[in-house]
């Protein structure tokens, strides 16, 4: 991930990178709803996160929903492979159709700078650190983190808290 400013103040404040290690402004994003999520291919929650990621994607892309997908292979090395091998499984095995962006940490000395935001802005029932796979930020408008949820919630679980964001309730 590219640097960022010293002190940010929204999930704008970031550059990330795609898969092909291209930057990313976080910042072209203004304006929308973002839910940001930590993936995995060969996870136990997988199918289902990617199920109804993408239909609550389907049904809120065009009101003001981005979803943003991080690779992470720090839980039980179930992201393995390339960012092109995990962008080809995302794709066509799950057919996602939101961002997928580079795997990145999203604990320890190595995280990610927007996951060190992130879970500074909404710390987890058990600390500031990420507990697996498929941990989901909130983000309204303003690119402020307003929810965080467990891997074990189910995103149609979030939907409501989505549209009242969206302004959609």
């Amino acid at each position: 991930m590219a640097a960022e400013s010293s002190n940010p103040q929204s999930v704008y404040d970031f550059t990330v990178k795609d898969p092909k290690g291209n930057d990313v402004n976080l910042g072209d994003y203004k304006g929308k709803v973002l839910l940001i999520v930590n993936v995995a291919s060969e996870c136990g929650l997988t199918n289902s996160n990617y199920t109804e990621l993408n239909q609550i994607y389907q049904s809120y892309k065009d009101k003001g929903l981005e979803i943003l997908a991080f690779p992470c292979n720090q839980f039980g090395s179930q992201e393995p492979g390339t960012n092109e091998d995990i962008l080809q499984r995302a794709c066509t095995r799950f057919k996602a159709e939101f961002p997928i962006f580079e795997k990145v940490d999203v604990n320890g000395s190595n995280a990610a700078p927007l996951y060190k935001f992130l879970k500074a802005s909404k710390g987890g029932l058990f600390g500031d650190s990420i507990k697996w796979n498929f941990s989901k930020f909130l983000v309204d408008k303003d690119g402020k983190v307003v929810d965080r949820y467990a891997p074990t919630t189910s995103p149609l679980s979030i939907e409501k808290d989505i549209k009242k964001l969206l302004g959609d309730s």
